[in-house]
């Protein structure tokens, strides 16, 4: 059966009430908590969740409701440069003449930023996934190492020091200097 109107307030001003004393840190067993109007530590607990739940459904309602009104007026820009984009123009010399027909290289560049908005505002791009392997496809072999080869490793990296800028007793000999 719905809540009335004045009931639902009741419980909102509870709730909020409720997630601020959490925010404080106050235990559910609190009597601050029950005075509230809990029962239980375990109904205050539940209530919290459900408080918290409801949030997390309005924050994802407002985003949909965002991404929509963002879709739509992408909708519109895009509507706005298609035809620059995809239908060549005529193309004039000083003189006025025609000397032929180009796509608008401007409107084809705006087309694409605007779907690459859509595409990142709408989680339509795969993540880039970058993979690190070994010989062969495998592995990346880890074993001990001075540090001149892991200078020389990351400089080949791109850190762009030298190796042979380091102290010595870290050279490439595989020694080093402790004993």
């Amino acid at each position: 059966m719905p809540h009335s109107k004045a009931e639902m307030a009741e419980v909102a001003d509870r709730r909020a009430k409720l997630i601020r004393l959490r925010r404080q840190g106050v235990a559910y067993d609190d009597p601050r908590i029950a005075a509230l109007g809990y029962s239980s530590r375990s109904v205050a607990s539940k209530d919290f969740v459900r408080a918290i739940e409801e949030r997390r459904d309005e924050q994802a309602a407002e985003a949909s409701a965002y991404r929509q009104q963002e879709n739509e007026r992408l909708d519109e820009l895009l509507s706005a440069v298609w035809e620059k984009a995809t239908q060549p123009s005529p193309v004039f010399d000083k003189e006025r003449n025609l000397v032929g027909e180009e796509i608008d290289l401007r409107a084809v560049e705006t087309v694409l930023k605007l779907m690459d908005r859509r595409a990142k505002l709408n989680g339509l791009d795969s993540p880039v996934r970058a993979e690190l392997s070994g010989p062969d496809g495998g592995a990346v072999p880890i074993g001990p190492a001075t540090a001149a080869e892991l200078h020389r490793l990351i400089s080949v990296a791109g850190d762009g020091e030298d190796p042979d800028d380091f102290p010595e007793g870290t050279g490439d000999d595989g020694d080093t200097d402790e004993d």
